[in-house]
């Protein structure tokens, strides 16, 4: 047994001499994210949100989110046009991501879906509750969650970066 290590160990030892040395590491990306749930972003925009975050946004409240919008999206009598979910160490990042060529190949078409996000949103008990369901966004649910960022994208080929504020 000794004698095959030591030959396990030779040849280990030859292959690390004949092999090119190891290519160095790429920087970090700041979104270690993008090229795998989305292609690089083509485009990001800064959002100055009207609201405030709420004192009990957090990961879990995040995700919850995200978990009960899946779930109501799988719940309708059609198939869901995109997925939602968040991403970060502390679920900071919201990503959607069309799941069909066509709702999010531009955009504007981004845009859309984030507006009908909006209309979705406006019939909140949280909106109502503060008076702001004609005057908030779905940007601004975001902000109140405690979402820093958000990525649209077709899943191909589009991305977009909105970066709350």
């Amino acid at each position: 047994m000794r004698r095959l290590g030591g030959v396990l160990t030779a040849v280990l030892c030859g292959l690390l001499a004949i092999l090119p040395p190891p290519a160095q590491a790429a920087e970090p990306s700041e979104d270690r994210h993008s090229g795998y749930y989305y292609p690089e972003p083509d485009s990001q925009e800064a959002y100055t949100a009207r609201a405030q975050t709420l004192p009990e946004a957090n990961r879990r409240l995040r995700i919850g989110f995200v978990t009960g919008a899946s779930q109501a999206m799988a719940a309708r009598a059609y198939a869901p046009r995109f997925a939602l979910f968040a991403k970060g160490e502390q679920a900071e990042k919201l990503v959607i991501v069309a799941l069909a060529d066509g709702p999010i190949d531009t955009l504007y078409r981004g845009r859309a879906v984030l507006a009908d996000l909006t209309a979705m949103s406006r019939v909140l008990p949280i909106f109502k509750e503060f008076g702001v369901q004609d005057w908030f966004t779905f940007l601004d649910l975001a902000k109140m969650m405690g979402f820093r960022q958000i990525t649209i994208s077709d899943g191909r080929a589009f991305a977009h970066q909105i970066i709350i504020q």
